[in-house]
């Protein structure tokens, strides 16, 4: 890659990656795992964030240049980018790339989808790859290379929603086949744009479902912004007012610009077997495998939780909040929770959909015994693998103990094609009849031979 200002080589990457074929093999099993889950969203019975968003764009109208998945509508390219990007982060079911942590599909795809719909011409395949590229490089650089801590989250960022914008911007670009110096004024753009607090991972509230929307939204405005002529700063990223200084307040420039369009990290972002916050899978992995080797959750007495240090604060903290989440929804970023469910026997692919339909109080009666403590060994892991050990004493007395240096789904356990698949079907079958669910993984596969994006979204 040429030397220069950051924007500035990734507008390059942008412009000319041609994806290998790895690459261009695995980005359609992102757009259906994106599509599940923005389908199983929109069949959620108790959501909120979804139906808030379409009734504002809805209010709004415009153009109708692009479909919102499930309800059919046709809304400008930003707004329909913004109700499929909330749908896709609703249930928070949406793939990982470590170590950065981040969901980098649920902005991006969205993002390129309505462009793409509304007739931007560009390679669709490689337009999504750079953007899940691109994504996942902002987010590594801001990993502190000593102690593996994201400096977003340190902050109280979500990554995830503010980088995604960026990523969402650069996808956008590359559709609209924008030269290298226009992608980066897209990239300087929407780095004004890309926003996301996390409090509500810990104490409440739905509007976390709404930062990969916002990032959709923001990555169609700034690219179509950036091809009629409107300019961002060229050390947008690492400038003394840029972006890292604001979100991150120091940063990994190699990590950005490293073996750039050679090494993939597209490739290292993980699908989620579970959908709860990925801190917990660690957790579920462990109770399942105690519930698979006998034990009876009627039997616990009490339980202790070993996670990795820095998640505590997601998924363990405030202690009350997580020992009684208020909803099936913030159940989802519960530690003891998720343990509860997992003992208590899930659906799906282990722990479903429908176990956070509501909360249960014999869950809750379980979670309330159950501790969460740093665990060394899961602190090394962290954040290359979610690793965690669970430790359950039951009312014989006896003491049982069950490890996982990487959660399921995880580096060195992924999903399979088809255990992807089947996670496809189970969430787009919440929503559409079987024969449509065939017909709709048929038209993903297609888009990577060139298949039209409007045949996700028959009339």
């Amino acid at each position: 890659m040429t030397a220069g200002p950051l924007a500035q080589v990734l507008g390059e990457f942008a412009a000319k990656v041609d994806p290998p074929a790895a690459v261009r093999a695995d980005v359609p099993t992102r757009i259906l795992d994106v599509v599940g889950n923005a389908l199983a969203a929109y069949a959620e019975k108790n959501a909120d964030a979804a139906p808030a968003a379409l009734r504002v764009m809805r209010r709004w109208a415009g153009v109708p240049e692009s479909s919102v998945l499930g309800f059919r509508d046709r809304l400008p390219a930003p707004s329909a980018a913004f109700v499929n990007g909330v749908l896709a982060h609703s249930l928070d079911y949406d793939d990982t790339h470590l170590p950065s942590v981040l969901h980098p599909s649920a902005s991006v795809v969205p993002a390129a989808l309505a462009a793409a719909e509304a007739g931007a011409p560009g390679d669709l395949i490689a337009a999504i790859a750079a953007g899940i590229e691109v994504t996942n490089r902002l987010g590594m650089a801001g990993c502190d290379p000593d102690t593996g801590a994201n400096l977003y989250f340190e902050r109280g960022q979500h990554a995830t929603s503010i980088c995604g914008t960026i990523g969402a911007a650069v996808a956008v670009a590359r559709l609209y086949e924008l030269d290298a110096g226009r992608i980066a004024d897209a990239i300087g753009i929407a780095a004004s744009m890309g926003a996301g607090v996390l409090e509500a991972n810990r104490t409440g509230g739905s509007v976390k479902r709404a930062h990969c929307g916002w990032a959709a939204h923001g990555g169609v405005v700034a690219a179509t912004l950036a091809a009629e002529g409107l300019t961002g700063p060229p050390t947008v990223l690492e400038g003394r007012f840029g972006f890292f200084t604001a979100h991150t307040g120091r940063f990994d420039p190699t990590a950005v610009t490293d073996r750039l369009g050679e090494e993939w990290e597209l490739l290292r972002t993980v699908f989620k077997p579970y959908p709860s916050n990925h801190f917990t899978h660690a957790g579920i992995d462990c109770a399942l495998a105690l519930r698979a080797a006998g034990l009876d959750p009627d039997d616990v007495v009490s339980a202790e939780l070993g996670v990795a240090e820095p998640v505590l604060r997601t998924i363990a903290e405030p202690a009350a909040e997580k020992a009684r989440p208020r909803s099936g929804y913030h159940a989802k970023f519960s530690g003891p929770y998720t343990v509860a469910v997992a003992l208590t026997g899930g659906g799906g692919l282990g722990v479903g959909l429908d176990d956070f339909a509501a909360l249960d109080p014999r869950r809750l009666d379980l979670a309330a015994r159950i501790e969460v403590r740093a665990d060394p060994v899961a602190s090394a892991a962290f954040p290359r693998a979610f690793a965690g050990v669970l430790r359950v004493r039951t009312r014989t007395g006896s003491v049982l103990q069950h490890r996982v240096t990487s959660s399921r789904g995880g580096p060195g356990h992924p999903l399979s094609l088809a255990e992807v698949t089947e996670k496809f079907t189970g969430n787009a079958g919440r929503a559409l009849p079987a024969g449509a669910v065939a017909a709709l993984a048929r038209a993903v596969g297609d888009l990577g031979s060139g298949g039209p994006v409007s045949a996700l979204f028959p009339s």
